[in-house]
């Protein structure tokens, strides 16, 4: 909706039926404000404005003197938070039509994604982008989704033909930036692809570049994060994945970042807060198979072998197909940096003791 559209109903009651018939809208995002002392609190909530139901509510709470920084963070939250529920939301939509078309396909493929990163979802978040390319060969944001998916089953461990996987990203992802060339969510993408080939540098300057279009890119900052990994900076990576939750605290991805920052602590040879950072990561999703392994690395190099040996159990029943032989191949492949490599071989001496199978 305009701002000046929104003023409009300044201080009226509003019907939302009605206000989405008349402004042919889909949703409406409403807010209020209070004042107590020094404190300011923001309430805000989206309602689907066909149903009239609410969506999703955030609240925020600053003090009056940091009102710039608050509003800066509001805009921010909400942009993330809105993407995940508009997507959920439109899905649903999606899913009463009888003839989709490419972007109801799209909207339900990014659902799956955002339902987990595993096989399964990544199979049927798969089937929709490709559905959707068929309808509309130049619909970006399927090609989007599609190299994402590439891009999760080869850096997740997920996949043999994990370089064939890569390599197919970043063709997808190089013909959707010919069509867009100022796509954040594409350029955010490729770097990802570039992160996780070797090409750390690259892969920075591309989140960079993702972040310079869409400030409040949150995935931006905790990929960067993650590549200071990759070229043996791990000391560096929380400040990059607290900005990235600041900006995005319920994200979908946040279980990777969190991952990422136990791994960076593993670099460092600090198991016991790797440990830590693995379980919020697991907290926050338990359906992403890497994590279970990378913290049964962590707690047998702490001598905790029972439980490193319950979540090697954990992670073979989401993915039956891990070995070590496939980590230590896809990991090793993201960079040569020797201080990169000797953190991820202690990880592997820790999942051999805990019964990884071999492979």
């Amino acid at each position: 909706m305009l701002r000046n559209t929104a003023f409009i109903f300044k201080g009226k009651a509003v019907d939302i039926k009605k206000l989405g018939r008349e402004l042919n809208v889909r949703y409406v995002l409403e807010g209020s404000m209070q004042r107590g002392g020094n404190r300011l609190r923001v309430n805000v909530q989206l309602i689907d404005a066909e149903t009239g139901n609410h969506l999703w509510a955030e609240r925020f709470d600053k003090a009056v003197a940091d009102l710039f920084d608050m509003q800066d963070e509001i805009v921010s939250r909400l942009a993330n938070a809105l993407d995940a529920e508009l997507i959920a939301a439109e899905a649903r939509r999606a899913e009463r039509s009888p003839h989709p078309d490419a972007m109801d396909l799209v909207f339900q493929g990014s659902s799956w994604q955002n339902k987990g990163l595993t096989p399964d979802c990544l199979a049927q978040a798969r089937s929709f982008f490709e559905r959707a390319i068929a309808l509309d060969p130049k619909n970006v944001e399927a090609m989007v989704g599609l190299a994402r998916v590439d891009a999760v089953l080869a850096a997740g461990v997920m996949t043999d033909d994990w370089s064939a996987r890569y390599t197919s990203a970043e063709a997808t992802l190089t013909k959707a930036l010919s069509l867009a060339p100022n796509h954040a969510g594409a350029h955010f993408a490729l770097g990802a692809v570039q992160m996780f080939t070797n090409r750390a540098a690259q892969g920075i300057a591309e989140c960079e570049l993702a972040l310079t279009l869409d400030r409040n890119l949150a995935r931006a900052h905790a990929l960067i994060g993650f590549a200071k990994v990759f070229i043996g900076r791990g000391a560096e990576t929380e400040a990059h994945v607290y900005e990235a939750l600041r900006l995005s605290p319920r994200d979908t991805l946040a279980h990777r970042w969190m991952l990422h920052v136990g791994l960076a602590k593993a670099q460092l040879g600090d198991d016991a807060e790797a440990v830590i950072w693995m379980r919020r990561s697991l907290d926050a999703n338990r359906n992403y198979s890497a994590t279970h392994f990378d913290l049964a690395g962590a707690l047998a190099r702490l001598g905790r072998l029972d439980e490193a040996r319950a979540y090697v159990n954990a992670g073979l029943a989401l993915d039956p197909r891990f070995t070590i032989r496939r980590y230590r191949d896809v990991t090793y492949a993201i960079s040569d940096n020797p201080t990169y490599r000797a953190g991820r071989e202690r990880l592997i001496e820790g999942m051999r003791m805990a019964g990884v199978p071999e492979g």
